[in-house]
């Protein structure tokens, strides 16, 4: 598959639940895509499905694209794709940018910035807010650390999946903002499902206080996208896993401790999650959290109004 006339030819690495929408969204773009995924058939699926080429290996991916994003679950395993006679570095052509969309470790992707230097390429990382509703849509927001000339030149690709572009200064910047997205995102959540306990034991419907929340300054992203739509259904089907909460929180924690921040609310947080995350089981999503503070109260949160 040949790239048009202000196209690029874009390989992406990670076609699960977020990769497979956004990669989507290059392809209805015009872009050239090619698509790895570790898991057996899911890079021919989306061929067969989307479109685009289905690479063998990172590094056949690496010589067949301009620009390379990885989506993948940690840095550890893209430090994997990158490494290896197989992995990116081996295939990488000169001037190659590779964009980390993953929510990574912000010192560990300065690190494998230098790896792709020293391979004649270069590495911005790019992680995005939204889930998959917004990845389905091209909605996401998209933090970028890197260059502002690399920014420009992968304007395009970026654009494509998200209407939100935010520049958060050097390589590690955008990973270390995602953590602490996720991390005001967490405690939002948290509090929320406690306010709506509360409320519920009182006398209230859990569905007039998201309302009303939504309509004063309680409101936040749970409140309008999460409590109605995946917790009072009882559904717990956002598409973000649990675990990937958690290790989000725990990067943030990491970047307290390194430049000496006291932050006692955020690690009651991130226990929190954690403990959420031993009791439930593997595999859980990350609404699945208020599960935990329904047992702690005792009781379970459910709306009498149907709307």
């Amino acid at each position: 598959m040949s790239a048009g006339p202000g196209s690029l030819r874009v390989g992406v690495i990670g076609v699960g639940s977020m990769g497979w929408p956004m990669a989507a969204r290059l392809a209805q773009a015009g872009h050239a895509v090619q698509v790895y995924d570790a898991a057996p058939g899911q890079a021919a699926r989306f061929a067969a499905e989307v479109g685009g080429k289905a690479a063998a290996t990172c590094r056949a991916l690496a010589e067949g694209s301009e620009l390379i994003i990885t989506m993948l679950p940690t840095s550890a395993i893209v430090e994997q794709v990158l490494q290896g006679e197989d992995g990116v570095l081996a295939g990488l052509r000169p001037g190659s940018v590779v964009i980390e969309m993953s929510s990574g470790v912000p010192a560990h992707t300065q690190r494998l910035a230098a790896a792709v230097a020293a391979a004649g390429g270069e590495l911005a990382d790019a992680p995005v807010s939204g889930g998959v509703p917004r990845a389905r849509t091209g909605e996401l927001a998209i933090m970028f650390g890197g260059p502002a000339a690399t920014l420009e030149r992968v304007r395009p690709v970026l654009a494509a999946m998200g209407t939100s572009i935010l520049h958060t200064g050097a390589v590690g910047s955008a990973h270390a903002m995602k953590a602490l997205n996720n991390l005001v995102s967490a405690g939002g959540f948290l509090i929320g499902v406690e306010a709506m306990l509360i409320g519920q034991q009182f006398g209230l419907d859990p569905a007039v206080i998201v309302d009303v929340l939504n309509a004063s300054t309680g409101m936040n992203n749970s409140t309008q996208k999460k409590f109605k739509q995946f917790v009072l259904s009882r559904q717990f089907n956002s598409g973000f896993g649990l675990d990937l909460m958690v290790k989000d929180l725990g990067i943030a924690l990491g970047i307290a401790a390194d430049t000496g921040t006291p932050t006692p609310f955020a690690a009651l947080c991130h226990e929190l999650w954690a403990a959420a995350g031993k009791s439930l089981g593997q595999g859980q999503d990350h609404t699945a959290v208020a599960r935990l503070c329904e047992q702690l109260a005792g009781v379970e949160l459910a709306a009498t109004r149907g709307d």
